[in-house]
């Protein structure tokens, strides 16, 4: 149950991070590296970070979760859960790597100014490398660990919003996956700003309810 008030937490201090850098600082969109530089030199970047750090600790909570779920599978649909771990270790490694390097590789260069081959490990930059692998895992990766949770648990098993919280999650994944291959922004940016947002949040309150009512 820890690892799921870890999960709920870590999305709402994302959440209040994410209003409050709205409420602070203007839209960024990337133009070049020296804008970049401008306007992170100009606009207080310490919610960002939180963001970030809160995004790891989300991160490996999701993968102990998992960890937690594969006990509670009938042992017929094993493979299933095992499955779903699989996916769930692969997310939590290029994710927890991704926020990482922001919150110190990234910090530490633009503080010493060391610009040069930087630009591919910028969050920011759209077509950067890391940003490409912190979206396959957090559409490819993240979306099939929850899709398969949901078919290794059957209906009266867990408790139906669970399974809702996991569809819910799954397709969010998996249609911003399409977004972000065919460069649709805005479908990236609604199924894995609120799709995902509010399938995690019904997801761990969910889960949260169920081991509250196993243990009473």
């Amino acid at each position: 149950m820890l690892s799921s008030i870890l999960c709920l937490i870590s999305f709402v201090v994302w959440v209040v991070s994410f209003v409050g850098i709205a409420a602070t600082s203007p839209l960024f969109i990337w133009t070049n590296m020296s804008e970049f530089i401008d306007f992170i030199s100009t606009n207080n970047q310490t919610l960002q970070y939180l963001a970030k750090g809160f995004m790891v600790i989300f991160s490996i909570s999701f993968l102990i979760l998992a960890f937690v779920l594969n006990e509670i599978v009938k042992e017929e649909r094993k493979l299933l859960s095992k499955l779903a771990i699989a996916f769930a270790i692969m997310f939590a490694c290029l994710s927890c790597l991704h926020y990482w390097a922001q919150i110190t590789s990234v910090r530490w260069a633009i503080e010493e100014e060391v610009y040069n081959g930087l630009q591919h490990f910028i969050q920011s930059y759209p077509r950067s490398f890391s940003s490409s692998v912190n979206m396959f895992a957090w559409t490819v990766l993240l979306g099939f660990s929850n899709l398969l949770f949901y078919l290794a648990f059957r209906s009266g098993e867990i408790g139906r919003t669970v399974r809702t919280g996991f569809l819910t999650v799954a397709i969010s994944c998996l249609i911003a996956t399409f977004g972000f291959l065919t460069q649709i922004d805005i479908i990236t940016f609604l199924c894995i700003n609120i799709g995902l947002g509010l399938g995690f949040f019904l997801l761990t309150i969910s889960i949260i309810k169920h081991f509250i009512n196993v243990r009473s």
